[in-house]
């Protein structure tokens, strides 16, 4: 396990996250140890940057605000040139997913050799917005009807991503949909695909997610025909 542990690198896309960001990497150094952290900082207006260098993250800026999908763009385009790396482990910046789960996503690659690995976010008891719980279940329906694969959870941002994977897959989308094109375009290319069950912590955070465009991209993605 830890010489798998080694050769991951963890990708976290963040945009005002000065407030939770030395948490994030303080408890994923406590789980994997001194692997290498990548912050993308998506023209954040606070300190998020600064913090990230403070914390001997790897640092890359846009200099506006671009979407999720985009900063997830530029942490794949950096990885894929990084020498010694098999994975790289998406998180968010903003503390709803833990890294005390990560240990689950190596035991069940490990076990399933699984290209793949997403959180699957509970969603009964665990405080998620009823509108999340509504656009998840639905999203996630609609892509396994898509891809022909049971999807538990098409949204979320905690993977395990084999490395080169990233080199099947070019996003075109900049906002929160990419997660779901992703999904799409790996099972095109025929990457298998798992989850694993996570915690996910419901705060007083605040949410950059604008609802009515974010359904309207996710529509758009879903119904594109991809070459």
């Amino acid at each position: 396990m830890e010489s798998t542990i080694s050769s991951i690198a963890v990708l976290i896309p963040a945009y005002n996250a000065e407030a939770s960001l030395s948490e994030i990497v303080r408890r994923l150094r406590e789980v994997v140890g001194e692997v290498q952290i990548i912050v993308v900082d998506d023209g954040s207006m606070d300190r998020t940057g600064e913090v990230a260098v403070s914390l001997g993250a790897s640092l890359l800026q846009h200099e506006r605000n671009r979407g999720k999908g985009a900063a997830l763009q530029t942490g794949f385009q950096w990885v894929k040139n990084l020498a010694g790396i098999e994975f790289v482990l998406t998180i968010d910046a903003d503390l709803q997913h833990q890294p005390e789960d990560i240990p689950k996503f190596l035991e069940l690659q490990h076990r399933t050799g699984a290209d793949i690995i997403v959180g699957w976010r509970e969603r009964r008891g665990t405080g998620m917005p009823l509108h999340r719980m509504l656009s998840n279940t639905i999203t996630s329906s609609l892509v396994g009807i898509r891809t022909g694969i049971a999807i538990k959870d098409s949204q979320c941002g905690f993977r395990l991503i084999r490395k080169s994977v990233l080199g099947q897959i070019q996003l075109e989308s900049a906002g929160y949909e990419a997660e779901t094109e992703f999904l799409l375009k790996a099972a095109r290319e025929g990457c298998t695909i798992d989850f694993v069950p996570v915690c996910t912590v419901y705060g007083n955070e605040k949410s950059y997610m604008t609802h009515w465009t974010t359904t309207k991209n996710f529509i758009k993605v879903l119904f594109r025909e991809y070459p």
